[in-house]
């Protein structure tokens, strides 16, 4: 299995020239034409395209695709919009596509332009964030970590910046900002966001990782999960569900508030899973986050995956 893994791509990338000359001559349509006309609206589509413009041996469309590399992590919203008539124009010439002949090709492969770039631009974002050290002498990274005790705890006032009462919301000693060491300000951020946004839910979950036999220290498995959720990223394996975002959401690009949400998404989730799993002690938590793990990378190789941050809760 393994050599048969390593001996397809090799295979493909050998033949792809001769499949594409014949589909051109069949159809009178470029491969890119083809996919857009032809895959459905999303990931789909999107994988695709970005697929074949990596693949692309035409020198202008290579130089395009490395140019957006450059650019993307440090655009603005703005700048990142006009990445997609900038690359039809590039591919449109180089392809001799006309636009009077082909008027929808330049909107259906624009909006893949900005998801695909947009995606980059998050990769940086979501990793300057993870590197980021939670520094105890900032008063915004402070503020920020005392919000998050106001609104997981507003009934119980803290009686100190460095105390025990920390562990009571999942860290591991008295001073929280030692636990952010991994995944920096990324952690503080998710862990706040999903308290802000969500606030029932973080409230629900908080109790849960309370219970007297299958609780979980909350803020360190957050964190573990803002870890999970960097790397399905960083990975590319998140693509699907960023992908359908954008186009089910109507938006232009992916975003770090999309980002959290997915972050949301998983730390609900993994609760469940947990509570479902009926651990034997905490102990049990390598093995049951692996398996969850696990359960949402399957779920990313369907193309048609979305996951939907419908955080609702009875009570708290």
């Amino acid at each position: 299995m393994f050599l048969l893994d390593r001996i397809l791509p090799f295979i493909f990338g050998y033949i792809r020239p001769f499949i594409k000359w014949f589909l051109h001559a069949f159809t009178r349509l470029s491969e890119l034409q083809r996919i857009c006309y032809g895959a459905r609206a999303g990931a789909s589509r999107t994988s695709q395209v970005e697929r074949s413009l990596t693949l692309s041996k035409t020198p202008q469309i290579r130089r395009l695709v490395l140019d957006l590399d450059e650019a993307a992590p440090y655009v603005d919203n703005r700048e990142l919009m006009e990445f997609a008539p900038r690359a039809a124009r590039v591919v449109m010439q180089a392809k001799r596509i006309k636009s009077n002949v082909h008027p929808d090709f330049a909107r259906l492969f624009g909006s893949c332009v900005t998801s695909i770039w947009g995606y980059r631009r998050l990769m940086h974002q979501v990793e300057q964030l993870r590197a980021e050290r939670y520094d105890s002498d900032n008063l915004d990274h402070e503020h920020k970590l005392l919000r998050l005790w106001q609104l997981l705890m507003p009934d119980t006032p803290l009686t100190g910046r460095v105390s025990k009462q920390w562990q009571d919301i999942g860290f591991q000693g008295d001073d929280p900002k030692t636990d952010f060491r991994g995944m920096g300000m990324l952690g503080l951020e998710n862990l706040l966001y999903f308290a802000t946004a969500y606030n029932d839910a973080a409230k629900h979950v908080l109790l849960h990782s309370l219970h007297p036999t299958l609780g979980y220290t909350y803020a360190i498995v957050g964190i573990n999960l803002t870890s999970m959720a960097f790397n399905l990223v960083k990975t590319g394996a998140a693509k699907t569900h960023f992908y359908n975002q954008v186009v089910q959401h109507k938006q232009d690009f992916s975003t770090v508030e999309d980002f959290h949400k997915l972050y949301c998404y998983l730390f609900f989730e993994f609760d469940r899973f947990w509570m479902e799993s009926d651990p034997r002690n905490i102990m049990d938590f390598r093995e049951i986050y692996q398996a969850f793990e696990i359960t949402k990378l399957e779920a990313l190789h369907n193309e048609n995956t979305i996951f939907k941050t419908n955080l609702v809760v009875e009570s708290v």
